[in-house]
């Protein structure tokens, strides 16, 4: 692992972008955006390797004033540089070497690992000069311009030099899990309680989690292991509430968070129950064509049974009918390991693969039970269907008059499915194509 770290506001997410080669990290002019440590597997001139960006390291002002968000920056900031083999110190070359430059560089030093210094915003050759000065920090400088692309390969080759040879252990592609939810339903100490560790910043304060943080994590070892990538994601908020640039990028990561899982965990409140905007955070994932688990969490709090609660739900939310519910806490750990086993069964359900020949006389059952009405004269016929892909489930239905099938009567042919094979969580796509009846 690569561990990125420096003061706010020195260009360390933009440098993380530019090495993992996509918009993974917010970068905005505002202080303090990155808060969680942000992890990404690079790939730099056939070298594989984490790298992971930190939030900005106030040395002093913590000391001054502390605070828990930037209490919890420092912890996320620590537990980097513990799992890390070599560490880049990103400066500001504009502004000169700062006195909480070396109070990062004295923080740092302690760990013995290799530091090297990436000078940041050499915008142009004749910014180079300007490095110099960082060398009185003790650590191989190289002039960098994260925004404009230059210099990063002398700083890449000194930086892999340090990192040792070591197999990758998740060379097939994890489960990816989204967890996503309102703000402060618990989804970042949710994760944490999962995976055993204060992976991510928790607060009673809305929107502590800004970005979409990847965290990479398996059960058991060697080929039996179960390999996953959890994504914890920021509060989405109603639109009308969202009041600031970093809020609003965080609302988009979390829609490109949905767009790239598998599975997305959907974190509601146990003692609320589902909001108005609960339901269109799940037309949300179903639009995607997500596999869904509901999980209701701070289950220690509720006043009300899970037999009294889980209908509630499912009639708020009767689109999400066919999504497992798990009842949690993350405060108590109750249900946890029963969610990871929901998780594993809606990761199966998106990837069944329905036999051909079942799956037609499970459809032309339903037809025969309930025929489709007569459309201008004529009654709609199924005569066979297959299946066309997985994640979603996709099924391709030839009937007479494609146009003719209802909404309600996919409905009726999709709940009969998930009768007939489960596919519990997961989506299923029924396309109908025209076939001419052979007389």
């Amino acid at each position: 692992m690569v561990a990125i770290v420096g003061r706010p506001n020195v260009g360390k997410s933009a440098l993380f972008n530019r090495l993992a080669k996509r918009r993974a990290a917010i970068v905005h002019e505002q202080s303090g955006v990155t808060r969680d440590r942000l992890v990404e597997e690079v790939t730099w001139k056939d070298r594989r390797f984490d790298l992971v960006d930190t939030g900005g390291l106030a040395v002093a002002s913590r000391e001054r004033n502390p605070d828990l968000i930037e209490a919890g920056i420092r912890s996320q900031v620590d537990a980097a540089l513990a799992d890390a083999a070599v560490i880049v110190l990103v400066a500001d070359i504009e502004t000169g070497l700062a006195p909480a430059d070396r109070e990062v560089a004295g923080h740092i030093r302690k760990t013995g690992l290799p530091i090297i210094v990436a000078a940041n915003k050499a915008d142009a050759p004749e910014k180079d000069g300007l490095a110099d000065e960082f060398n009185a920090l003790g650590f191989p400088v190289f002039p960098v311009s994260a925004l404009h692309n230059r210099g990063l390969a002398p700083l890449m080759r000194q930086a892999l030099a340090h990192l040792p040879e070591a197999d990758n252990p998740t060379l097939h592609p994890p489960l990816k899990v989204a967890v996503v939810g309102r703000p402060n339903v618990g989804k970042s100490s949710y994760i944490n309680r999962l995976i055993r560790a204060e992976r991510v910043i928790v607060s009673d304060i809305p929107g502590t989690t800004r970005d979409s943080v990847d965290i990479p994590f398996a059960i058991g070892k060697g080929k039996q292991a179960r390999h996953y990538l959890l994504i914890d994601t920021a509060g989405m908020r109603r639109t009308g509430k969202i009041d600031s640039a970093v809020e609003r990028f965080g609302s988009f990561r979390a829609e490109n968070s949905i767009r790239r899982a598998d599975v997305i965990v959907h974190v509601l409140d146990a003692v609320s129950g589902p909001t108005a905007h609960d339901k269109k955070i799940a037309a949300l994932v179903m639009s995607r064509r997500k596999g869904c688990l509901l999980l209701v969490n701070k289950w220690d709090m509720a006043e009300e049974t899970q037999r009294q609660q889980g209908p509630a739900i499912l009639r708020e939310m009767p689109f999400m009918s066919h999504c497992p519910l798990v009842f949690v806490s993350a405060k108590t750990g109750y249900n946890i390991r029963q969610s990871l086993d929901a998780m594993d069964h809606v990761g199966a359900q998106i990837q069944a693969t329905l036999p051909t020949g079942l799956l037609n006389r499970v459809i032309l059952d339903l037809h025969a039970k309930t025929q489709m009405p007569v459309v201008r004269g004529k009654r709609p016929k199924i005569f066979y269907a297959t299946q066309t892909g997985q994640a979603p489930i996709r099924i391709r239905i030839f009937v007479n008059y494609p146009k003719s099938v209802s909404d309600s009567y996919q409905r009726y042919l999709i709940n009969g499915l998930r009768r007939a094979f489960g596919l519990e969580g997961a989506f299923v796509d029924l396309e109908f194509r025209a076939r001419r009846e052979n007389k």
